[in-house]
């Protein structure tokens, strides 16, 4: 399927306040356990693409970089069905959608660790420059961590 005027129009017509992370975002992800110990912390730079043609309704590029010199980098891509984002990659799959209030979940499956998931709530400011991103994991049903997400956008 490829993504038309009309698609990303069903797409802001569904999730308006998710639109509005258009852009690119740095910040800091923390990683604590359910003691609230850091286990890991590090710098992101987030780009959020709505593209206007093509296969997909969001594109999301994403690079970590740790102190210690070691990156990360990923291309999520997602598309619209049944009235929600959908992504299914090599690490995870699974679904996000728009609160009545503009908020936006997330309820994704680990598929490189079985028996894995994480819900992810993204909080934007009024300003509409911050947001705080929250991810709550769980093992065969237990949490075991959390992921703090604070960003601001340095593009539109």
């Amino acid at each position: 399927m490829t993504v038309t005027a009309q698609t990303k129009a069903i797409l802001t017509d569904l999730m308006p306040g998710m639109m509005k992370h258009e852009g690119v975002w740095t910040g800091i992800y923390r990683h604590v356990d359910t003691e609230n110990q850091l286990v890991d912390r590090h710098k992101a730079r987030v780009e959020c693409i709505f593209p206007h043609d093509g296969p997909y309704a969001y594109i999301q590029k994403n690079l970590f970089r740790w102190d210690d010199g070691r990156e990360y980098r990923s291309t999520l891509n997602g598309v619209l069905r049944d009235g929600k984002l959908w992504w299914d990659n090599d690490n995870f799959d699974g679904c996000g959608w728009e609160t009545d209030f503009g908020l936006v979940l997330l309820n994704l499956n680990r598929k490189d660790d079985p028996g894995a998931n994480f819900y992810e709530i993204i909080c934007l400011g009024d300003d509409g420059n911050h947001r705080a991103r929250t991810w709550h994991w769980f093992k065969d049903g237990q949490l075991f961590k959390r992921t703090l997400c604070d960003e601001h956008r340095i593009m539109d």
